[in-house]
């Protein structure tokens, strides 16, 4: 029972909690009556049990007690990994799935606890707003390829909760936690701070160009970040569900979408500020403004989450389907020069080199697409002058139309109109598409064509 303890579940959220109970208690019996294998009530109560254990161990861990205390800092943080790991665990994809809404469930229950009616409002309306282009992204990329709608549901979910670990992490750093593990003591630090000891220990120059690497570093570390926790909710969650290069870059993107959303919702600058800005904060609402700053932030920095996960996808989907892939090559005549040199001087298997190739250069294209993206957009912060146009960078000496030229606009077209123009040339090339004979099911959200 202490699992429950300071958990408000019947208290103010009783009927929200009630509702869920009865409608899947209902969805159960409904499969039952239909002779459908379902596993539903196992999964939400297993799920709860996680949730609610994950919830109860982090509350533990960061008061100020065990905070002091490195060693018990290190059990629970080893605690939180293990419950997490068994949340993405081998289960069959309607379970999974079952247990991630449960999960999303609970830590909602928990984020909104004790907050006002006017917090409430907020929240709910930056969730509603965010959750549009959400749904917009994912028409337009489920249209490239027929999908599941339980893969796609599953991959969403996964996505949103990528983003747990990085504000798990950001918590750490916040409340300046130690680890103790007997043997070694970590202390998690920001990235920014990691970024500017490295360049300052091992540079010299100006203090603009400091800054700039510093940013430029920082950046990266994001990248990787996240990432590499968008690749690992995938990898742990996808793999069932692809039967072609496509299945794993679309089902990447529907990772990417929903890592944007949750994005978008958790982060207090992003849609709950766009919320109480403009649409709260004055006589009247400026719903001009409002809807200007969530389709710049709906458009531009998601399509970054999406362009830069996609390519990931693209190769992640080689790597899985490295052996037919390696055959088609050998059957055309071609080779793979690093592959057969790293095969051939290490005596290492063709197809290990192939896959560890794949999966490096998938994670480093991800991490620079979004790492840069990141840095250019803040670079005019940082350069002397804050130049905000073309003809601000250049110089008194540039031409006056270059005024007219944001330099914000520059990585705009490249990621929204590149991004775009790359991941339907990839969607489009035959060998992408070829069923490779892995799991299909017959539930559908998009009809082929």
């Amino acid at each position: 029972m202490f699992l429950f303890t300071n958990i408000d579940i019947f208290t103010g959220k009783s009927a929200v909690v009630l509702f869920a109970i009865v409608a899947l208690a209902s969805a159960d019996i409904v499969r039952r009556i239909k002779h459908k294998q379902t596993h539903l009530l196992f999964a939400a109560i297993l799920g709860t049990a996680l949730s609610l254990g994950l919830i109860r161990c982090t509350d533990l861990f960061l008061r100020s007690d065990a905070v002091n205390n490195p060693f018990a800092a290190a059990v629970a943080v080893l605690l939180v990994i293990f419950g997490w790991k068994m949340l993405f665990g081998p289960w069959e994809v309607q379970t999974k799935l079952t247990l991630l809404g449960t999960f999303l469930f609970w830590m909602s229950l928990r984020l909104l606890r004790g907050s006002s009616p006017d917090d409430l409002l907020v929240r709910s309306i930056a969730a509603a707003t965010a959750l549009v282009p959400a749904g917009v992204w994912c028409w337009l990329f489920l249209k490239y390829h027929r999908e599941r709608l339980n893969a796609v549901l599953l991959l969403f979910f996964a996505g949103i909760l990528s983003t747990v670990p990085i504000l798990f992490y950001d918590t750490l750093v916040r409340r300046g936690v130690e680890l103790q593990f007997f043997f070694f003591r970590i202390k998690p630090e920001s990235f920014n701070s990691i970024a500017h000891t490295f360049v300052s220990g091992n540079m010299s120059g100006s203090n603009v160009s400091l800054a700039v690497f510093t940013t430029l570093l920082s950046f990266f570390f994001v990248g990787l970040i996240e990432e590499v926790s968008k690749y690992w909710v995938l990898s742990r969650s996808g793999k069932q569900l692809f039967s072609s290069i496509d299945d794993v870059m679309q089902l990447s993107i529907m990772a990417a979408i929903g890592f944007a959303f949750a994005e978008n919702i958790v982060n207090p600058v992003y849609f709950t500020s766009f919320v109480r800005e403009f649409l709260f904060h004055g006589s009247a609402p400026d719903i001009g403004g409002f809807l200007g700053n969530v389709m710049g932030r709906s458009v531009l920095t998601s399509m970054v989450h999406i362009v830069s996960t996609g390519v990931m996808g693209y190769f992640l989907g080689l790597a899985i389907f490295a052996s037919p892939v390696l055959a088609e090559m050998h059957d055309k005549g071609r080779t793979h020069l690093f592959v057969s040199a790293i095969h051939r001087l290490l005596r290492l298997p063709e197809i290990s080199v192939f896959r560890v190739q794949m999966l490096t250069t998938g994670l480093l294209c991800a991490i620079t697409l979004h790492g840069l993206f990141n840095f250019l957009v803040t670079l005019p912060d940082i350069l002397p002058g804050n130049p905000q146009s073309v003809a601000d960078l250049l110089g008194g000496g540039a031409p006056m139309f270059l005024g007219n030229i944001p330099l914000l606009l520059l990585p705009a077209l490249f990621y929204v109109v590149g991004g775009f123009w790359l991941l339907t040339t990839l969607f489009m090339r035959k060998g992408n598409m070829m069923e490779r004979g892995h799991l299909v099911t017959r539930e559908e959200l998009v009809e082929e064509e």
